[in-house]
């Protein structure tokens, strides 16, 4: 069956949940299923992982438009032979991840800070909406992301807005040579040596503190790569080590995300000094995402990484049926539910997914 064929009958499975009000959950590998909450109810599937391919793909143009269902695997090996690459570094967290859960769940790797999130990838959409309509959002070509695009809503939104189909991505040119340095320093170190570096042209791609060591990733050319090295200092590591280590980071597959206490997610300025709130750190993207391991009070974190100007999410374990993202201000909230109601009137995508009452 043709792309358009399937895209017709998800588009005709929509409808008629929508019209008997029916809630859906739209699956993909079940990779990412752990992340969000868990409401307990038995929504209706509607499985994506048929809905695979690569519509077309423009090495010249660093441009790829990608079914939903097409695992980020076949993508990978695809833009390979281009030599190019998902510049957002995105994790897997399990076999079969596809494109679609990739961008509804938003998450990206450690070179995020330096390359950009996926939503500043994201050219344009085609999705179904909460009326079963299939619609299209953006374009195929680079000037779309000059302004801001509703195609980019669909980042991060645990397909809650709309059942994504086909999506266009920016593409990056592999970096010729990586380079990983380490330094002995503790958190607050960290903090300041990067915010330090930050300020020079270094071809910086990843950063990252367990709190005895800091590791630093150079991408780019071999003489700015030479250069930023003699520039930064520190132990070198060796290049296979270094790439299980980023690997490991980006699919928490280190011995720090080993463990029963709730897995926390902090997103806050990145020179923000370490915050006081007992657990386990570990401080990634130059100190702007921070992964705490803790059994505090879940309130406890969220204000102080309100407090801090950022916000906070229980990213893994912990009690998924109640709050797991930073609790919203009324007005924000309000234009969230707006939002959802002007995708999604009938409220049968992914229902409890955010918030318990969205």
């Amino acid at each position: 069956m043709s792309l358009d064929s399937q895209a017709l009958a998800l588009a005709e499975q929509v409808s008629a949940a929508a019209a008997a009000g029916t809630p859906i959950a739209i699956q993909g590998s079940g990779s990412k299923a752990f992340y969000g909450r868990h409401t307990g109810d038995a929504l209706q599937a509607l499985d994506m992982t048929t809905y695979q391919g690569i519509v077309s793909y423009e090495p010249t143009e660093l441009v790829v438009t990608v079914a939903a269902g097409t695992s980020l695997e076949t993508l990978d090996a695809a833009l390979a032979e281009g030599g190019q690459y998902l510049g957002f570094e995105p994790p897997r967290f399990g076999p079969g991840a596809t494109v679609g859960g990739t961008v509804a769940c938003g998450l990206a790797g450690p070179s995020r800070p330096y390359t950009g999130s996926v939503r500043d990838f994201i050219l344009g959409v085609k999705i179904i909406n909460g009326k079963g309509e299939i619609v299209r959002f953006g374009g195929q070509v680079i000037k779309n992301v000059a302004g801001y695009d509703i195609s980019r809503l669909m980042a991060g939104s645990l397909g809650t807005l709309g059942v994504i189909l086909e999506v266009s991505l920016r593409l990056l040119p592999r970096p010729a040579v990586q380079h990983t340095l380490v330094h002995s320093a503790d958190a607050a170190t960290a903090i300041e040596r990067i915010a330090q570096w930050a300020r020079h042209p270094y071809p910086l791609s990843g950063a990252v503190c367990d709190g005895q060591q800091l590791y630093i990733r150079l991408s780019g050319s071999a003489s700015g790569v030479a250069a930023a090295a003699d520039a930064i200092g520190g132990d070198t590591l060796d290049a296979a080590e270094a790439q299980t280590f980023w690997e490991d980071l980006r699919e928490q597959r280190l011995a720090f995300f080993a463990g029963d206490a709730p897995l926390w997610r902090l997103s806050l300025p990145p020179a923000t000094a370490p915050l006081n709130l007992p657990g386990e750190w570990l401080l990634d993207w130059g100190g702007a995402q921070r992964w705490l391991r803790s059994m505090a009070d879940p309130y406890t974190i969220f204000d102080a990484a309100k407090a801090a100007g950022g916000h906070a999410s229980v990213f893994r374990g912990g009690d998924r049926s109640g709050t797991v993202f930073q609790p919203l201000d009324p007005p924000l909230l309000a234009l969230h539910q707006r939002l959802k109601s002007g995708f999604d009137p009938a409220g049968i995508f992914n229902p409890g997914r955010f918030y318990p009452d969205w």
